[in-house]
């Protein structure tokens, strides 16, 4: 994975050890479903059968990759709205273009991440350069969706461009496991994603038979999700592997590890640890819409319809979809 690393994990600043450590159980393993996206890319549905109540304040993930594209085979989205919530997207290998009603675009690639905030609602469309298209290559990357505050949900839509080489680097006291922060907060040190609501989102490495244990917000909800690779989650290592999320009890740390054998071709364990504070509002949701109640839903699909989500900028050729895509 060529997402940020460090040439030397011993020189980065460590996560201390939590002293009083009231560690998080797991209550349940749960393995992503298959599904297809935009123009028909496949996903895994990273949280599929755990309840919303356990996800608060984020609605959904999915894992795209790891795929080697032949020729011709990379695809995107097609022109899509949003409104109500966040996007975030961590491109670990490969690369991504968007651009949106507003204007804004760009790329992101290797370790790079875009968080959107959708907030009163945009349309925008995310695809592979043309180049890579042409030519195929390697592609990984998760999207996850994060709730906003009902007093948030129509604020202005922006972008955040999260370049890898500024997302926190800590590593485990022994030096075995490299802690990339991209939002939120670890062992008082804070990641470069600004979130409306209070969240932490991490992508971690351990090399095999590695261990961490960290402090944890007692007040956030903790997943894990494994990206590559086989190990544990919690002190009592309840075996988790690629495709599969871990859901934490409430407690003060959470404690991951790698198992000593892993695949030849994913040498080391990765996760991605996800805590938020839940919202406690209610969701209504479709699509690509989400919402406090039926009836804010009911207009989001009305403004979408009669145009003020915005319009496709005149350099763009791709119509819009009537479909909710959900990307």
């Amino acid at each position: 994975m060529p997402a940020i690393s460090a040439d030397n994990w011993l020189t980065l600043p460590r996560v201390s050890h939590p002293i009083a450590r009231n560690d998080r159980h797991v209550l349940s393993v749960t393995t992503a479903v298959n599904g297809i996206e935009g123009e028909g890319f496949l996903v895994r549905r990273a949280f599929a059968g755990i309840h919303h109540r356990h996800l608060d304040p984020f609605i959904m993930m999915d894992h795209i990759g790891e795929v080697e594209y032949a020729p011709g085979e990379p695809k995107g989205t097609p022109w899509h709205p949003h409104r109500g919530f966040e996007t975030v997207t961590y491109v670990i290998d490969g690369e991504i273009e968007h651009q949106d009603s507003t204007g804004g675009g760009g790329s992101i690639k290797d370790g790079d991440t875009q968080w959107m905030t959708a907030g009163s609602g945009l349309l925008h469309i995310e695809t592979p350069p043309e180049r890579l298209v042409m030519s195929g290559g390697l592609f990984h990357g998760i999207q996850l969706w994060v709730n906003l505050p009902s007093a948030d949900k129509m604020i202005a839509p922006r972008y955040q461009d999260i370049r890898g080489n500024r997302v926190q680097l800590l590593t485990s006291p022994d030096g075995g496991a490299l802690l990339r922060v991209i939002a939120g907060e670890l062992d008082g040190h804070q990641g470069p994603g600004v979130t409306h609501t209070p969240i932490t989102l991490i992508h971690a490495t351990l090399r095999p038979g590695a261990q961490v244990t960290m402090p944890w917000p007692e007040d956030f909800n903790a997943l894990a999700y494994v990206l590559a690779g086989r190990g544990s989650a919690s002190a009592e290592q309840r075996p988790v592997h690629a495709g599969q999320a871990a859901l934490f009890s409430r407690g003060g740390a959470l404690t991951i590890k790698a198992n000593t054998a892993q695949d030849a071709h994913t040498p080391d364990f990765d996760v991605l640890l996800l805590g938020g504070k839940p919202l406690r509002e209610p969701i209504a949701l479709y699509g690509p819409f989400v919402m406090n109640t039926q009836e804010e839903l009911v207009q989001a699909i009305e403004d979408y319809k009669k145009g003020r989500l915005g319009t496709i900028p005149a350099t763009a050729t791709q119509p819009p979809t009537t479909e909710t895509t959900r990307s």
